[in-house]
């Protein structure tokens, strides 16, 4: 299984980034009014905003080949959090339609939606 490409410093992402918590609850409603509660998955999914500026051409290029790689957000990789340094499995890029701006030297960005699949 691939891994989330790295920047020269060894980081994944860069500031400000954001990582998101979901949880998923169902409720079945009976006609008495009672209602019952079930998870819609066992534990929490995670999904990570990472924001990337000021790249030069070989993080750029690492970037484009990774994303060429997983074709879009088809493909499974391992994601290494920013925060606490655990690696996820099985995560996928949210963003099909990725964009890789290089406007200088040392100036390429983009933007890649990470989510932890189950």
């Amino acid at each position: 299984m691939n891994e989330f490409p790295r920047l020269k410093t060894g980081a994944v992402a860069q500031y400000p980034a954001r990582r998101e918590t979901r949880f998923s609850t169902q409720i079945m409603r009976f006609v008495d009014g009672g209602e019952q509660r079930f998870r819609e998955f066992s534990g929490p999914l995670r999904r990570w905003t990472v924001e990337l500026m000021t790249l030069d051409d070989e993080e750029m290029d690492a970037l484009e080949a990774f994303f060429a790689a997983e074709q879009g957000g088809s493909g499974t990789f391992t994601f290494v959090d920013p925060w606490d340094g655990t690696e996820y499995p099985g995560c996928s890029l949210e963003n099909p339609d990725a964009f890789f701006e290089f406007t200088g030297i040392h100036d390429g960005r983009t933007r890649l939606v990470v989510r932890q699949n189950r």
